[in-house]
């Protein structure tokens, strides 16, 4: 029986796909909204690429919200700051890391269908170029206070679709 079953497995293991993304880590989700009664949320985490190739993020979806958008922060000519959609997605360089941190870049929840309460658990599916999709589960961390501004790894620069820059 052995003799078929190795060979099965082997030739099973070439017709399953490489993950692009693979050796991409999820670090610390953490999602919260402004209120109770608040109709969007956000949520943030650190992702960390161990592999050799870049990956990028090109949307999110979950069934806690009737859009899912990825956003960023950028100053407009009054020198205001806005969120705005990103729409090609966020890099995560091979062998670097990238942060979505309150103030900067995130993953938006518009038109929540259920409060994000303190303690909760949703799912979050990130969709990566190249058809990869992660699941996690991001808990409702609603007393975490904000770390200053949105760091991303210093050793890589990134820029987005809109002009905006970030170090």
């Amino acid at each position: 029986m052995t003799r078929f079953l190795l060979p099965a497995v082997f030739a099973a293991s070439f017709a399953m796909p490489a993950l692009a993304c693979d050796g991409l880590e999820i670090v610390d989700p953490y999602a919260r909204s402004s209120s109770m009664m608040a109709q969007s949320g956000a949520a943030f985490m650190g992702l960390v690429n161990t592999g050799e190739t870049d990956c990028r993020m090109i949307a999110a979806r979950s069934d806690v919200a009737q859009r899912v958008e990825l956003h960023t922060h950028i100053e407009d000519d009054q020198g205001v700051m806005r969120m705005v959609e990103v729409e090609g997605g966020f890099t995560v360089p091979a062998g670097g890391a990238y942060s979505l941190a309150r103030g900067g870049d995130h993953i938006m929840f518009l038109g929540l269908t259920r409060p994000l309460e303190q303690g909760d658990e949703f799912s979050v599916t990130l969709v990566f170029d190249g058809a990869d999709e992660i699941e996690i589960i991001v808990p409702v961390d609603l007393e975490r206070m904000p770390t200053h501004g949105h760091s991303h790894s210093h050793s890589h620069e990134h820029s987005h679709d809109h002009g905006h820059s970030h170090d």
